[in-house]
């Protein structure tokens, strides 16, 4: 295999995540598809992915020059740029985790992680999750993100790497599950 992972860079590696991106957005997949594969929900932007990447580096897998994964590093101090997350961090203020409330954690929010259709089931996923936790485990003590409950493959990878569900909600659109690594251990 070729895929190595790195720091997203460059302009043109960010577009290219936004474009794997719009390919697995839900409304972009059958419903077939996002039941054996997944989906993402949040549509971002390159302005707003430009900020990100400025706050942290994002972690994407690169194959041949041609980004086929990626995993989104959000930190608290974007929690009201995608309005549509903003309740899940005003949640963390009410959610506990060994009696201390989640907000009062060093965190920040798996901003969303993707896989290229044909990369798949290569441990990409996990690779990913493994290379966040070595760039990032010395300034958070948790990674914290929600997922769709109907977007059953995604719960699963995520348990396999050793997230688990501190709370379930659901909202107007969907039953939801916050799901939390801890790295203090």
């Amino acid at each position: 295999m070729s895929v190595i992972l790195k720091f997203a860079e460059t302009e043109d590696e960010l577009n290219q995540i936004l474009s794997l991106q719009s390919l697995n957005l839900f409304n972009a997949v059958s419903a077939e598809e996002r039941k054996s594969s997944g989906f993402v929900t949040v549509k971002h932007d390159i302005e707003l992915l430009t900020k990100m990447n400025n706050a942290a580096r994002q972690i994407i897998a690169v194959d041949n020059g041609i980004v086929v994964g990626y995993a989104l590093v959000m930190v608290k101090e974007f929690s009201e740029m995608i309005p549509v997350l903003t309740p899940m961090f005003e949640m963390f203020d009410t959610i506990s985790y060994k009696n201390k409330k989640l907000s009062s954690y060093k965190f920040y929010v798996m901003g969303q992680i993707c896989i290229a259709d044909t990369h798949r089931g290569q441990g990409i996923f996990e690779k990913l999750y493994f290379k966040h936790k070595e760039a990032y485990a010395d300034a958070f003590e948790i990674c914290l993100t929600e997922i769709s409950e109907s977007n059953s493959r995604s719960m699963r990878a995520h348990e396999k790497v050793g997230f688990k569900t501190v709370h379930s909600f659901k909202d107007k659109t969907d039953q939801w599950n916050i799901v939390l690594w801890d790295w203090m251990t």
